[in-house]
């Protein structure tokens, strides 16, 4: 069985937007993924990490743990041998925290990130696994009770796509744009819905089986 790990922040771990709730592994887009595999005949297993506020590579300055950075690593060893990994991490980057962040400095997250996985002490012999760069879907106005968190995001975050896209190539990772498929939930402006979730696990399930059979 392949394994695929996938990395992010609560896009990935299926909040309900404008609410503390969380949709269940099956809607989750990592969850549609996993079973639209198996509907193909794949047996694969989808591990998640993702939590809630994660940066790529930045603290929050109200909760501990949020800089992507740390730990990753050791997750890396923890969860090998790995088939693919995936990250799809940088929403949270935009925060009214980060007011200087832009697309670009959002894309040197990510490669630092990338950098972090093909350093890590995995066993000898197992493989570094490829890495798939998921750019998030542009935010929208922010509304409801993260509003004030995300202030200006929608504008800073103008770009991603193509710095994202643009670090994948320089990185020789794969790549894939959540925006090309949903935008961000018309509800909060930042997270995505059910139908979002499915669509968006659907669609990568199409890039992911091409990388597994390369």
């Amino acid at each position: 069985m392949q394994q695929i790990f996938v990395y992010g922040d609560s896009l990935t771990w299926g909040i309900v937007p404008d609410t503390r709730e969380r949709f269940p592994f099956e809607v989750r887009w990592p969850g549609v993924l996993e079973g639209k595999l198996h509907s193909l005949g794949r047996q694969v297993r989808v591990l998640e990490d993702s939590l809630n506020g994660r940066r790529t590579v930045w603290e929050d300055p109200f909760k501990a743990g949020r800089n992507g950075f740390v730990g990753l690593a050791q997750r890396m060893e923890m969860h090998s041998p790995l088939s693919l990994v995936i990250l799809m991490l940088g929403t949270n980057d935009f925060q009214f925290s980060h007011p200087h962040n832009n697309a670009w400095s959002a894309a040197q997250g990510i490669t630092t990130l990338v950098n972090e996985i093909r350093r890590a002490p995995i066993e000898p012999g197992m493989p570094v696994p490829p890495i798939l760069i998921v750019a998030p879907p542009p935010l929208g106005v922010p509304k409801g009770a993260l509003a004030p968190k995300f202030a200006g995001a929608e504008v800073r975050c103008r770009g991603v796509s193509e710095a994202y896209r643009a670090a994948a190539e320089a990185l020789g990772c794969h790549f894939f744009d959540a925006g090309s498929v949903t935008p961000s939930s018309p509800v909060d402006g930042i997270h995505l819905d059910r139908e979002q979730h499915i669509a968006l696990g659907q669609a990568m399930a199409e890039r992911v089986l091409a990388i597994l059979e390369a």
